[in-house]
């Protein structure tokens, strides 16, 4: 099964491991059915484990190929990088502004709309996750330094850890404000299906478009990181232990950063 799954065109391998993310967004949406709540602390412990394998992704899986395509391909490395890196954080700041400012006088009338800004928040940054996943995959078809089948399925396990207590931080409030389990389910999967479809898109600009794979990589990076500082840090460092949610940031980090480097 692996060795198929080696031999699979790359956009086919991103599909495949977006809908894995999702899944496990899914799973994390399930838990609604057994509990109504989630211990805080394992909940952020797996933020915190999930925001250091996503830094550590940022650069191993996506930063590190994109300068080795910029060196191969003898465009500007530091400009090229910085530019994309830069825009791909922008570009959800700005997103992040709007949608703040579109829903800020509805999220103060009741629980249910502060609900379904985290619903819609949450898809929103799924989408550059997927990108990311879809960049991996698709860089492979170069043959880059530390652009490896085994990379962008660390990266993509990565993601889909984070994404378990996002499925279960949609479902189980919405399940506190009086939905249903089956809706409160349904909704917080949901928000996780954006990744597969942004998957293959990121695989297919990669493929398509080989000038720009150095700056569509250090987009992803720049994105993930943004997602990280602004979401999953901030939700980890919620806890009491925020030494203990700091040790399991770098715990995550250097997990990633051994797997790396040992299947590369």
């Amino acid at each position: 099964m692996i060795n198929t799954f080696i031999n699979l065109n790359p956009i086919i391998q991103a599909f495949i491991a977006t809908i894995f993310t999702w899944l496990i967004t899914l799973l994390g949406a399930s838990l609604v059915f057994f509990f109504k709540n989630i211990n805080k602390n394992i909940m952020d412990g797996m933020l915190g484990f999930a925001a250091g394998i996503m830094i550590s992704a940022s650069f191993f899986s996506l930063l590190s190929p994109a300068i080795e395509m910029a060196k191969n391909l003898k465009i500007n490395i530091w400009l090229t990088t910085s530019i994309g890196f830069i825009t791909g954080g922008l570009l959800l700041f700005i997103g992040d502004k709007i949608f703040e400012k579109k829903y800020e006088n509805k999220k103060e009338k009741n629980s249910l709309k502060r609900i379904i800004m985290l619903i819609l928040s949450i898809t929103l940054h799924n989408i550059p996750e997927g990108l990311a996943v879809g960049v991996a995959f698709g860089s492979i078809s170069y043959n880059l330094d530390g652009a490896t089948i085994g990379s962008a399925c660390i990266l993509a396990f990565g993601i889909a850890l984070q994404n378990f207590p996002e499925g279960t931080a949609v479902s189980v409030p919405l399940r506190r404000e009086g939905l249903s389990r089956n809706k409160s389910f349904f909704w917080g999967q949901l928000s996780g299906i954006v990744e597969p479809i942004a998957g293959v898109l990121g695989a297919l600009m990669v493929i398509k478009i080989r000038l720009i794979l150095p700056f569509i990589l250090s987009f992803a990076a720049g994105a993930m990181i943004y997602v990280v500082i602004q979401e999953l840090i901030p939700a980890s460092q919620s806890n009491e232990r925020k030494d203990l949610m700091a040790l399991f940031s770098l715990l995550g980090f250097v997990t990633m950063m051994i797997l790396d480097i040992a299947l590369t």
